[in-house]
């Protein structure tokens, strides 16, 4: 947990520089019910101009995603997934400002994520859960780029 708390603190200050101070946000407290209720159905915990924070539930796999603003710092809390990252992907749709849609990669790397992993897809990559334990739960920690 010490690992990904300073991984999460590391990726989501990357993109701030000293000569250029930003306005402190104020300090925000989610109790544990609100969390576990998050979990339960998969949803954001805040979401903020400079970062986002998602309670991750996933029961099967998923399209491939890229987002060209949000780097994903990803923290398994339960389960077991085959996670794709890199290469190309096949089919991509921009489906908002920022973030586009496919439907598989070609070409990327495999990562076989279990309970205490913790996985940084940068900006501009493409991702896809292809396999997933049911359930499937991770915090996702959204530094967002300008």
């Amino acid at each position: 947990m010490k690992n990904f708390i300073a991984i999460t603190v590391a990726a989501m200050f990357a993109s701030v520089t000293l000569a250029e101070p930003k306005a402190v946000a104020p300090v925000t407290y989610i109790d544990s019910e609100k969390v576990s209720a998050a979990f339960a159905k998969g949803a954001p915990l805040i979401e903020t101009p400079g970062y986002k924070v998602h309670a991750g539930r996933r029961e099967r796999p998923g399209l491939v995603e890229l987002h060209t603003q949000e780097t994903d710092v990803f923290y398994v809390v339960d389960g077991t997934a085959t996670f794709v990252t890199g290469g190309t992907m096949v089919d991509g749709k921009v489906v908002s400002p920022g973030q586009m849609r496919g439907t598989s990669i070609t070409g990327g790397e495999t990562h076989h994520l279990k309970k205490g992993d913790v996985i940084i897809v940068p900006n501009g990559t493409p991702h896809q859960f292809t396999e997933t334990s049911n359930p499937f739960l991770y915090f996702i920690v959204k530094p967002i780029s300008n």
